[in-house]
């Protein structure tokens, strides 16, 4: 017993120091790919610049690192107010029927592969910005667009966020429930009086890895994003985010000296922002988690 209790603590002990060293290699890697193009260029010049000519030695990347804000922010605004609506209607209004043939669906969404939510983009997202978003603004556009990237984007994250909201409600007591019936009152105060409130810090949580990964989207917002090198004017602008640039030029990188060291940069940039984003979730998180004693106050 004593060897199997030894063998099972050594392995999750094991399990752990993994988990850890996993992201560390990860960033000690891309600092040292990153070396040779911050050495000669700087940090500074690099992140706002605004000029990508690899061929004359000139690597900006404030156009790739906007574009990547612009389409998950706007991606993440569409997709989390209808997240948590739904969630509310299934998990509180809706019948038990509805859910159970809904959850299977989500699952579906969720798995379905993101070449294929682009290939959809292109037949319907960018001729819709194209004949109807894109004139309604007085703008002309070819329809790929930041927003054609956010529309997709939102698409393909709404399952993702919708079954962890959903999984979060089902969490809060049935008795909180009945408590706030006996006060009088009605269905929507209940919701906002004890699932809402209770849920609070979870929802956040929820649409932080919703961002988390829309941010780091390749195929889908590449195929529809329209891969321009410029900072977008406005939504209806064409974009280049930071995964698109790697994916669509690591080929080329042996040929031209420094792309290894910049696309290596790129990835490094986009890890950055992941993990100071994610320090800041958890930082609003810890704000409003209720603590055991505010049911009671």
């Amino acid at each position: 017993r004593r060897i199997r209790d030894y063998a099972g603590r050594s392995w999750m002990v094991i399990s752990k120091i993994i988990i850890i060293l996993v992201p560390l290699i990860m960033l000690v890697v891309l600092i040292d790919k990153s070396l040779p193009l911050l050495q000669d260029n700087g940090f500074l010049n690099i992140l706002s610049g605004n000029e990508w000519k690899p061929g004359a030695g000139s690597f900006g990347f404030r156009p790739f690192i906007i574009g990547s804000l612009y389409v998950s922010i706007l991606a993440i605004l569409i997709s989390a107010p209808v997240c948590i609506l739904a969630a509310i209607y299934l998990s509180e209004y809706a019948h038990r029927r509805i859910l159970g043939f809904m959850q299977p669906v989500i699952d579906i969404l969720a798995g379905i592969p993101s070449v294929i939510y682009g290939v959809w983009g292109i037949l319907f997202i960018v001729p819709f910005v194209r004949n109807v978003i894109a004139p309604a603004m007085g703008i002309e556009s070819t329809g790929y667009s930041i927003l054609a990237g956010s529309l997709v984007l939102a698409v393909m994250i709404i399952p993702f966020i919708l079954n962890i909201l959903l999984e979060l409600f089902a969490t809060v007591p049935r008795e909180l429930r009945e408590s706030a019936y006996s006060m009088g009152t009605t269905k929507w105060e209940m919701v906002k009086v004890t699932v809402l409130r209770k849920t609070g810090a979870g929802i956040i949580s929820a649409v932080g890895l919703g961002w988390a990964r829309a941010i780091g989207e390749t195929i889908a917002v590449m195929m529809v994003v329209g891969n321009t090198i410029a900072i977008p004017e406005n939504i209806i602008s064409p974009g280049y985010p930071l995964p698109a640039l790697i994916a669509n030029n690591y080929g080329e990188m042996m040929s031209i000296p420094k792309y290894d060291s910049a696309l290596m940069f790129a990835a490094l940039v986009l890890l950055a922002i992941t993990v100071v984003f994610n320090i800041l979730m958890r930082l609003i998180i810890r704000r409003f988690t209720i603590k055991p004693g505010d049911h009671e106050a």
